[in-house]
């Protein structure tokens, strides 16, 4: 049966070799303990890791592990994580350790993927070989339902494809989530009679782990066309549970709020590859993966790997939408799309709704610089001639 191949970073205390070091990973992680046991019989070795390679790498190395598959429940993505990411990163022989990369087999992957993708996506919204232009309600709490909505009309008249709430609204008595919904999709429903198009409102469902799902299926009975789950709060096996139900026929928006506290030390935690190949495993339509020129950092090359990840053949599933967002405005739009190309959501709150002439502006100025990109021409170029695009480069600059 094949392994599971996980790959880590690592760097040892002074007191142990890197090969002891990375098989100090392997045994913890599967069959090992810090002293000799009486009850290591030969059929649990079996169940041994097993350390391919470990090679210098900077400051520390990289190795990678095989972990038999029999170790892991199929479809059970908490015990995998307790594997591949559990005691490891508490080991007082290693000074740093990360996560790179995990590899599972087929027969640990009993997940059916994404119900939409971004093929079904573009189909929703009725796209073809174009980046999709997102916003997010801002502030990001603290409005009524009805200047909830209000705001979504003023982006959905301008042209944006898709409006979500932020990480933190969920369903508060400031704004409940039933009212929201509900006032929300009307005011869509205005802008769709006014531009004739379809526009895609994710409400956040983020809740308790047994809770979720009827949360999800009250949203999308009162009208939602998209849900959205912060995954990192909630976990892996609360979109799992989402995507599996199905009375949720909507696309799922994915947020990974949170995650930096795993991936932002470059050499200790969990890298967002992993987390990508999670979500995509376990049916996020859309995801967070980050931006190239935006407020939050990020290795450009390996976040068009994670990108990668999600829109790459992947046991037959369907592709994951990858969302850039995080400080854009109509002046990043080219350096992002010369980077992650046209299968990318461009996601702007601020730089949308801080427009001079308000969110409706805002939108169509995103929109004029994803024009002047795909008619190869620089922003500056094709402000001459759109008065919304040369107000946000007025603003915001085009870098």
């Amino acid at each position: 049966m094949p392994d599971v191949i996980a790959t880590y970073y690592f760097r040892p205390d002074l007191s142990i070799t890197p090969k002891d070091a990375a098989q100090a990973i392997s045994d913890e992680e599967t069959t090992g303990t810090w002293t000799d046991i009486t009850t290591r019989l030969s059929y649990v070795k079996k169940l041994d890791g097993w350390v391919e390679s470990v090679l210098p790498e900077g400051e520390g190395y990289i190795t990678k592990i095989h972990y038999p598959a029999e170790i892991f429940e199929p479809g059970n993505v908490p015990q995998y994580l307790s594997v591949v990411a559990g005691n490891l990163f508490g080991l007082g022989s290693l000074e740093a350790v990360r996560l790179l990369d995990v590899e599972f087999p087929d027969v640990l992957v009993p997940f059916k993927g994404p119900k939409f993708g971004i093929t079904g996506v573009r189909r929703l919204i009725g796209s073809k070989k174009r980046p999709h232009i997102g916003t997010i309600i801002k502030p990001k709490a603290g409005l009524n339902p009805d200047d909830t909505a209000a705001v979504a009309y003023q982006a959905a008249i301008g042209g944006v494809d898709f409006i979500k709430d932020d990480e933190t609204l969920t369903n508060q008595a400031f704004c409940p989530l039933n009212e929201r919904v509900t006032a929300v999709m009307a005011r869509l429903d205005e802008a769709r009679e006014d531009t004739g198009r379809q526009v895609l409102y994710a409400v956040n469902v983020t809740d308790r782990a047994d809770k979720i799902v009827e949360r999800a299926e009250n949203a999308i009975e009162g009208g939602a066309n998209t849900v959205m789950v912060d995954v990192i709060t909630c976990g892996f096996s609360a979109l799992q549970a989402l995507a599996e139900d199905p009375a949720i026929k909507v696309p799922i928006h994915v947020h990974r709020t949170m995650h930096a506290a795993m991936t932002r030390n470059p050499e200790h935690g969990i890298a967002m590859r992993p987390i990508a190949r999670l979500v995509r495993m376990l049916g996020g339509d859309q995801l967070h993966t980050g931006t190239i020129s935006g407020k939050m950092g990020h290795d450009p090359e390996a976040l068009k790997g994670d990108n990668r990840v999600l829109t790459s053949a992947s046991f037959g599933m369907k592709m994951t939408f990858p969302v850039a967002s995080g400080g854009l405005h109509p002046g990043k739009v080219n350096a992002e799309l010369a980077g992650l190309g046209m299968d990318i959501v461009l996601q702007a709150g601020g730089g949308i709704h801080g427009h001079p002439d308000g969110t409706a502006a805002g939108v169509r100025a995103m929109r004029q610089a994803v024009d002047a990109f795909m008619a190869g021409m620089s922003a500056e170029e094709y402000a001459k001639d759109h008065y919304e695009l040369e107000r946000a480069l007025q603003k915001w600059g085009s870098s």
